[in-house]
């Protein structure tokens, strides 16, 4: 069983095409919508990344054997920190274009970090600087530069502010738990959120099993999801 973590300011809506192509090739797969989204009216000040990790855990704890657990973005420090809270539950933990930390780091230690990214320049926040956007007029550019502007204008209508705590807060793993855990990162080549050469850094800084390459943007689920569909059983196998 496939579990999907979305990123910043994305929802579980960014797998529907992935889990149709999974589920054409037999494979079952679950969305988590991460708190914030999908109705959630809890205060937006008041999410966290243990908010985070509760959500998708409970996912988890209903599924009938271990996952395979993939984060795109931010969602690869979700992941991390499931993977830390229940490493049992966890088969493979497979890393989209996503941050990967060491214990102790946070996702805007990292970013801070990676200066040719169109990402955090392109970043406001609202007026109590609890959560931020992206600005509209980057969000192509950003997100979704090999989509179609019918796909990148329909993803960027769904897009919600996110909470800043979580990509503020350092991540605690450990190597008898989350190190346990096999780790494989799907690296896109044409990414102008995180970039190739941030993604390399991460990889050789915290080191995987298994690194694969898709020549894609950020946002492989949207742009290429048959492929995408198709590495994911490789990787699962």
């Amino acid at each position: 069983m496939f579990v999907l973590v979305h990123g910043a300011w994305h929802g579980g809506w960014c797998w529907e095409d992935v889990e149709g192509h999974l589920g054409k090739a037999g494979a079952e797969a679950t969305a988590v919508d991460l708190p914030g989204r999908a109705g959630d009216l809890r205060p937006i000040g008041q999410l966290t990344l243990d908010s985070y990790v509760d959500q998708v855990v409970a996912v988890l704890d209903a599924a009938p054997s271990p996952v395979v657990l993939v984060g795109h973005s931010l969602g690869g420090v979700v992941i991390s920190q499931v993977a830390e809270r229940a490493p049992e539950k966890v088969a493979t933990l497979v890393y989209l274009c996503a941050v990967l930390l060491h214990d102790g780091q946070s996702t805007l230690d990292v970013m801070a970090e990676d200066p040719d990214s169109l990402l955090l320049p392109n970043i406001t926040l609202n007026e109590a600087a609890t959560a931020s956007q992206v600005a509209p007029g980057a969000v192509h550019d950003v997100f979704y530069g090999d989509c179609s502007r019918e796909v990148s204008d329909r993803a960027a209508s769904l897009l919600v502010p996110e909470p800043i705590v979580p990509a503020s807060t350092p991540i605690h793993v450990t190597d008898g738990r989350w190190g346990m855990v096999e780790r494989t990162y799907v690296l896109c080549d044409e990414d102008r959120a995180i970039t190739p050469a941030k993604q390399r850094s991460m990889i050789a800084d915290v080191g995987v099993d298994l690194v694969v390459e898709m020549h894609a943007s950020h946002s492989p689920f949207l742009s290429r999801p048959e492929e995408l569909a198709g590495l994911l059983i490789d990787v699962s196998a």
